[in-house]
């Protein structure tokens, strides 16, 4: 009688939940606008919630506890290590040329997020520090490469470390404030910060081109030969010219997925010596406990001040990209979301695993472009997907194998 008890609650919220989602849809006819019911999903739904808490009692009746239980980080040597990372690489410079024009725009787009969680990974994963306003440094780095060309004419190479440095020093900026903070006042204050930077960019209309943004932005070059159809100089050559090949907009494609690529392999290769270093120690023993590091004579301000400005300078380099790839930036592609979206590779690939983090990356960025008919739905896949990890996996996809030491019992 409990479980019929507890089985018809449950149906009865799956219910109220899912009819206003599912079971009411608009639909336009004319000039009017319609609610056409589809009682059918409703009720599905509510008597698939409604058996499976039936029979939950009696398949978990002598398996209490039941979770996934998925790999962990494989154990490699340094050795191994290396050679599997760039049998990886080469792999990955290669597989381009044998795929189509979307494939390598996703796996573009992949990258860039690896690069976003790899740095956002620094500050959560390693320092322990929850932040939500990430996407403030991935905007700094695309407008001050943007605003370097629109301003100054300069070109992406030049504007390229500037755009790091700038995350940097802002994210150095951010780190003051936060430096007494915890938990959700910290959340809270990083989340204002992403906030300010976007309104600041939607109201100086006159210096970074409010709502509209910033267009016509250059593609990075090769040596300084322009990867165009015609040099927007006079009597310039392209690279295209120079080379002797036809123009083909896929040659632009493929060289912007291998500057990814590279700047992806950049980051991972220096964050993963950052942890190794005294550095990244630090930067574990904050996040395990404060108080325990500040009575080891380090330094919890500097060590939180590290964090935000070297994961910043990740997001900065990333943010140039964009806007190199792109060609366009407004404030519209520096939102919230995109800040829950990276936090959320970070956390489901497993805080601290940057195995796990690319794993991650590339399972949200490619089955929303996979499965564009529930385009609709994707939030409420992606919400709910996070509270099954949470409830089954908390600790990721592939998390990270900490050291221990146990204690045997005499």
């Amino acid at each position: 009688m409990k479980n019929i008890k507890s089985a018809f609650f449950a149906a009865l919220l799956t219910g109220i939940m899912i009819v206003p989602i599912f079971g009411l849809q608009l639909e336009r006819k004319g000039i009017n606008t319609e609610i056409i019911p589809h009682w059918s999903i409703v009720l599905w739904g509510v008597v698939m919630v409604f058996v499976v808490q039936l029979l939950k009692p009696y398949i978990f009746k002598k398996r209490p506890g039941v979770r996934f239980n998925l790999p962990r980080v494989p154990s490699l040597n340094p050795k191994s290590s290396t050679l599997l990372m760039g049998l990886v690489f080469v792999v990955a410079v290669i597989w381009p040329f044998f795929s189509g024009r979307s494939q390598v725009d996703i796996a573009t787009l992949v990258l860039i997020y690896v690069m976003l969680a790899l740095g956002l990974n620094i500050v959560v994963g390693f320092a322990g520090l929850l932040d939500l306003g990430f996407v403030g440094f991935y905007a700094v780095g695309a407008y001050t490469y943007a605003l370097l060309y629109h301003w100054a004419g300069w070109g992406f190479w030049e504007a390229l470390p500037v755009a790091g440095i700038m995350s940097a020093f802002f994210g150095f900026l951010l780190g003051f404030p936060v430096l007494r903070l915890r938990g959700d006042y910290l959340a809270i204050v990083t989340l204002g910060f992403g906030e300010i930077i976007r309104l600041l960019l939607i109201n100086l209309y006159g210096f970074t081109g409010g709502p509209d943004g910033i267009s016509g932005i250059p593609k990075p070059t090769v040596f300084g030969y322009e990867m165009t159809r015609k040099a927007s100089v006079e009597g310039a050559q392209t690279f295209h010219q120079l080379m002797g090949w036809k123009f083909s907009t896929m040659d632009v494609i493929i060289y912007l997925y291998l500057m990814a690529l590279v700047l992806a392999f950049v980051t991972l290769i220096v964050s993963n010596r950052l942890v190794r270093m005294p550095i990244g120690r630090a930067w574990e023993a904050l996040r395990e406990d404060e108080i325990a590091c500040r009575s080891l004579g380090l330094n919890p301000t500097r060590i939180k001040l590290s964090a935000f400005t070297l994961g910043a300078t990740f997001a900065g380099l990333g943010g140039a990209f964009f806007a190199a790839r792109q060609g366009l930036v407004n404030p519209e592609s520096f939102t919230f979301i995109e800040s829950a979206l990276i936090l959320a590779i970070v956390v489901l690939g497993g805080m601290g695993s940057q195995i796990g983090v690319i794993l991650a990356a590339i399972i949200l960025t490619v089955l929303p472009e996979l499965a564009r008919q529930f385009a609709e739905y994707r939030m409420l896949i992606f919400g709910l997907v996070m509270v099954l990890m949470m409830v089954w996996r908390p600790q990721g996809l592939l998390p990270v194998k900490r050291p221990q030491v146990e204690i045997p019992n005499e």
